[in-house]
């Protein structure tokens, strides 16, 4: 949901958003987890590997792109075989099947680590995903459901640069009443 706001605020406001990976299954790497929640860490590799094989292969602007195609199947699709969800994304963006192998590759695993860190690093180990970060100030969140859209997305947006521009702010939170809204 964060990422589509994003993509709005892109609109309405003068912003240039660099997509990076980020990865629940390195943030969790080494961690006492519930046996099926480490499952599903262990199967979330697969998607982020390929989105990063493409992005070495293909650029920066495939990230968002494969993301979102990935992100589609997965959440509102309710795609559970990941599999499955990798080669409809990669065949809707045009993108080699091949890509698919990556899934099972530790081939671009250190990519996939730098691309985490780069974030993680500025937020802390004590968040998950998303992360936003700003003049180098990050942030775990917004999380917001549904997206916001228009001049709302754009009011978010600068509601963010005050808090990433005020030295010692560091967290708002309320618990979650919805699960995501995919409009």
């Amino acid at each position: 949901m964060t990422s589509r706001w994003m993509e709005e605020v892109e609109r309405v406001r003068d912003v240039e958003v660099s997509w990076h990976v980020m990865s629940l299954g390195v943030l969790n790497e080494g961690r006492d987890l519930p046996a099926e929640y480490a499952e599903k860490m262990k199967a979330a590799w697969g998607p982020v590997r390929v989105v990063v094989a493409a992005q070495k292969q293909f650029g920066d602007d495939v990230v968002k792109k494969l993301y979102d195609a990935l992100g589609t199947r997965i959440h509102p699709g309710g795609e559970q075989d990941y599999k499955v969800a990798i080669a409809g994304a990669l065949a809707e963006l045009d993108l080699p099947a091949d890509l698919i192998e990556a899934a099972d590759s530790t081939d671009y695993d250190d990519a996939l680590r730098a691309s985490h860190s780069e974030g993680i690093d500025l937020v802390g180990q004590d968040v998950g995903t998303p992360v936003v970060a700003v003049n180098g100030v990050a942030f775990f969140g917004p999380v917001v459901t549904p997206a916001p859209k228009g001049d709302a997305a754009g009011r978010l947006w600068d509601g963010c640069l005050l808090v990433a521009e005020t030295p010692g702010f560091f967290e708002l939170k309320r618990s979650r009443t919805q699960g995501p809204i995919f409009d």
